[in-house]
């Protein structure tokens, strides 16, 4: 989690998570379809937008690739062991690899996971020993993907949570039936 979005965080009612889904489900929507979609003005789409971008809810809009399509067939999960204070030096490092997707601070076994995409077990085996040469790396242990079993989603998460129907707009139809 961020640390500079604790302040900013909004809580979203039933229309906010309407128009992420109908934007999930219309990517190319423009935010006059996305307002029929969902039965409210344009202008109440517009304004729900931006405030979810300013509060750092909604991160982007660009194009989902799949890594198998654009040639990264092998996708492995790496934990770090680090030195004591080393994960500035570590995150650093990182990020100057193109083929390290994300990667993550933890509790528990490995004190980082990142997730690797390669395009064949031998360049895997090539960012492997790049990473082990970070200086503050002092093990990795790494796991290959075999399949998806569940694709990245935050909808789901979402929708689980009763939300409140929004007060301010009169006009907002329930189009879920």
């Amino acid at each position: 989690m961020r640390d500079d979005l604790q302040d900013s965080r909004i809580t979203l009612d039933e229309l906010d998570v309407r128009l992420i889904r109908a934007g999930r489900q219309h990517p190319r929507a423009g935010m006059l379809e996305l307002s029929r979609l969902i039965g409210v003005s344009r202008a109440t789409v517009q304004a729900r937008l931006d405030r979810m971008e300013a509060a750092g809810v909604i991160t982007g809009y660009g194009p989902e690739v799949d890594l198998i399509a654009a040639g990264y067939p092998v996708l492995a999960f790496v934990t770090l062991e680090i030195a004591q204070g080393g994960l500035s030096g570590v995150a650093t490092a990182l990020a100057a690899v193109p083929q390290v997707l994300e990667a993550y601070g933890t509790t528990g076994i490995g004190d980082v996971h990142c997730r690797i995409a390669a395009t064949s077990n031998q360049d895997l085996q090539q960012i492997l020993i790049d990473i082990n040469r970070i200086p503050e790396v002092v093990r990795t242990t790494s796991v290959i993907a075999l399949s998806e079993v569940v694709p990245m989603r935050t909808l789901p998460l979402l929708e689980a949570q009763n939300r409140p129907r929004p007060s301010r707009v009169p006009a907002f139809r329930d189009h879920s039936a």
